[in-house]
């Protein structure tokens, strides 16, 4: 089965990163010498692919478990993603998906008016508090920030330690 756009007796683009049709660089592609060392040898590339999808398979499922607190639990996400599309063509394929699904909402969002950005600027605020007000609700407010802000945050209702 093939792909069209990738068809073999099409002529490769002399200016293209791959030299075959695959996304995935083979050992005479890369850049660095170590990984292309590795890819030259089918036996270290095959245990290779293997670590790569270990660690992004950690990686991903590390950022899933941090989505739902404050910090950046899509970026290790994505971050773990990419860590896969280094060696893996299907990982590539969603992680473009995904880069285009982001600067599309982005460029749509920069055409509207600015009352529009204004809201969804106040929603993801509102949606950023709401997080840390449950994180503090359920697992306490931390020890470590200072007094006045311990203080300030106590009287937040639903936080306070009455």
């Amino acid at each position: 089965m093939t792909d069209s756009k990738f068809d073999e007796s099409r002529p490769v683009d002399p200016s293209a990163k791959y030299a075959d049709r695959n996304r995935t660089l083979d050992a005479d592609e890369d850049d660095w010498a170590w990984r292309a060392r590795i890819r030259a040898n089918p036996r270290s590339r095959r245990i290779y692919r293997i670590a790569v999808a270990v660690i992004g398979t950690i990686v991903v499922l590390g950022g899933l478990v941090a989505i739902p607190f404050p910090g950046p639990g899509w970026l290790i996400v994505f971050l773990g993603l990419g860590i896969w599309a280094s060696e893996f063509e299907w990982a590539q394929k969603v992680l473009e998906w995904v880069r285009g699904k982001v600067r599309a909402w982005e460029r749509w969002l920069r055409r509207q008016s600015i009352v529009v950005q204004a809201i969804f600027g106040l929603l993801t605020f509102a949606l950023v508090l709401a997080i840390f007000w449950a994180l503090f609700r359920f697992s306490g407010i931390p020890g470590f920030f200072p007094d006045a802000v311990e203080t300030w945050l106590r009287q937040v209702p639903g936080l306070g330690g009455a």
